[in-house]
């Protein structure tokens, strides 16, 4: 289990590694380095998800590692408490960005309009805390759409031994 304190509460992970591991492999690193450690949620779209992992609350982008494989054909489905990786148009670019799904999202699911993104874990615990998150004001900012108006932070990312 992977623990993401925020500044909302704690949000406790299970990761699927048997059907992601290249995903999970790839969080895990992250976690292990620190990398999350006052990251934000940066994209925040009620009824859709809650994206962070990548950006520091100016919106700076931290520097990651190179991206991954996507595992979006694993046969894990974009569900309400759901994590997937966040990428850009092209399939393999996926780095440290990941969203939680604030509601099945099965558009998101390989083989639906493109290939997918790769589902890696689910919400254990704090389910309410994400639906918290879910209701902050947004705005515009830097360029960027849904940005919370008040930093969503995450403190710290451990994984339980």
């Amino acid at each position: 289990m992977i623990t993401i304190k925020t500044n909302h509460g704690d949000i406790v992970v299970e990761l699927f590694e048997e059907a992601a591991p290249v995903s999970c492999e790839n969080f895990r690193q992250y976690v292990a380095e620190g990398f999350f450690q006052g990251t934000v949620f940066h994209r925040v779209i009620p009824n859709f998800m809650i994206q962070g992992g990548g950006m520091e609350p100016d919106l700076e982008r931290k520097q990651t590692r190179a991206p991954i494989k996507n595992e979006a054909n694993n046969g894990e489905k974009n569900l309400r408490g759901t994590l997937a990786m966040a990428r850009t148009g092209e399939v393999d670019s996926a780095t440290s960005q990941f969203f939680i799904n604030l509601r099945d999202n099965d558009f998101l699911d390989h083989g639906g309009r493109d290939f997918g993104y790769a589902v890696f874990g689910r919400v254990a615990d704090g389910m309410d805390v994400v639906d918290s998150i879910a209701t902050v004001p947004t705005g515009n900012q830097g360029g960027h759409q849904d940005v919370p108006l008040e930093p969503v932070v995450i403190l710290e990312v451990s994984a339980d031994t």
